[in-house]
């Protein structure tokens, strides 16, 4: 499946003119007193509608304006986000709420009366948290792109061949070997593949995500390979925000009410109150939730695996070893988070190349698509699932 370049190709794509010199015709010009240039020399001009034999094609298009999946991209393909973004807009309205408040009712008071600190403190956190969230929610998480009908067909040819005379079904599985761990490579009906070790698919945003975590709403994207550190980046800086606010908050109705009624005080300042409450209801789940992901990091696990249990006994059977694990929590934690990005596959700039004509199903015994003889077959998903924990 390597060997076969990953195109997205429209069901609706025009096909390629007949001839490389068929022109669109046009009307007539105007006769004019100069001599003008021949109207072969002229440039070609794209249409955005309308097929036929003798035009020119459609306005090449990019592969983010056919993308199959159910994401919502913004600027040209260069920002993505999930098809829901309700909660996004949500968490950002919370975010967004709380620190204006607490800059324009409380850090001018604290900053009177304490030390200057304070505001300083409370704006670096703030962009270091705002610039995770929008790098988490407009980064491709790790999408792998489908496989093409040239390989969806060479790749059921295989598995056909490999199924017996009865009439059970071939299987719809691999075994490969990491570090010692047999690790089943399951095929996504899908996207036409064997997704390869960690890899899961989002019934959210339908695609295939390397190394998936879960799709979190609250960021309006998918965490996975590419953004996972982002992710884990947010939560971490949040919990050091909200609690920060929390406590400058109380500082700042403590020193208000000496003196005089705390009742009167809360009612002198209720943007104070506001940010207290959306303070306390929301820190003590940002608080579990940054100290569950760094278990996970310190063990090198995903939420997806812990919560099915692929490497514990939590599925009543004997408890396996992670075999992504590299037996250390610094060295972990280095290899989840300060390990060098992987670029995006999907090529969402990408133009579709519109002019590719599309191979049938193979009937005869060669292997189609540079494809392996299928005697190859294991040898090559073990080593695209050694690549892919490298």
């Amino acid at each position: 499946m390597k060997d076969c370049e990953y195109q997205q190709i429209s069901p609706g794509a025009a096909p390629p003119p007949a001839s490389p010199g068929a022109r669109r015709p046009g009307p007539a010009a105007p006769p004019g007193p100069g001599p003008g240039p021949p109207p072969s020399a002229a440039a070609p001009r794209w249409s955005s509608s309308g097929s036929g034999s003798g035009s020119l094609g459609r306005r090449p298009r990019r592969k983010w304006e056919v993308f199959p999946g159910r994401n919502r991209f913004y600027c040209g393909g260069r920002l993505m986000l999930a098809g829901h973004g309700g909660v996004f807009a949500l968490t950002l309205l919370l975010i967004l709420t709380t620190t204006v408040l607490f800059f324009v009712f409380d850090c001018p008071f604290l900053a009177r009366h304490l030390t200057l600190a304070i505001p300083i403190i409370a704006a670096i956190l703030f962009f270091f948290v705002m610039s995770c969230l929008l790098q988490t929610s407009f980064t491709d998480p790790g999408i792998l792109p489908r496989a093409t009908v040239c390989e969806a067909a060479a790749l059921e040819k295989q598995i056909d061949n490999t199924g017996s005379s009865t009439y059970r079904p071939p299987p719809r599985t691999r075994e490969v070997t990491i570090n010692g761990q047999v690790v089943k490579l399951k095929y996504c009906f899908t996207c036409k593949m064997f997704r390869p070790p960690r890899t899961s698919h989002c019934s959210v945003c339908d695609n295939c995500v390397e190394r998936f975590d879960h799709h979190c709403p609250w960021v309006g994207n998918c965490v996975g390979k590419r953004n996972y550190r982002f992710f884990y980046a947010f939560i971490l800086s949040l919990s050091f925000l909200t609690a920060f606010i929390f406590a400058c908050v109380v500082t700042h109705l403590t020193l208000r009410s000496q003196g005089s009624n705390f009742l009167s005080t809360l009612k002198e300042t209720p943007a104070s109150v506001l940010e207290l409450v959306i303070c306390f209801f929301s820190i003590w789940s940002i608080l579990g939730l940054s100290g569950f992901h760094t278990y996970l990091v310190a063990s090198n696990l995903t939420t997806n695996e812990d919560i099915k249990g692929s490497w514990s006994n939590k599925r009543g059977g004997e408890a396996s070893v992670n075999p992504y694990s590299h037996k250390s929590v610094i060295t972990n934690c280095c290899a989840v988070l300060c390990g060098p990005l992987p670029p995006s596959l999907i090529d969402r700039r990408g133009f579709v190349q519109s002019d590719t004509v599309l191979p049938s199903p193979v009937r005869s015994d060669e292997p189609a698509c540079g494809a392996k003889p299928d005697a190859s077959m294991e040898d090559t998903c073990q080593d695209f699932a050694i690549s892919c924990t490298a």
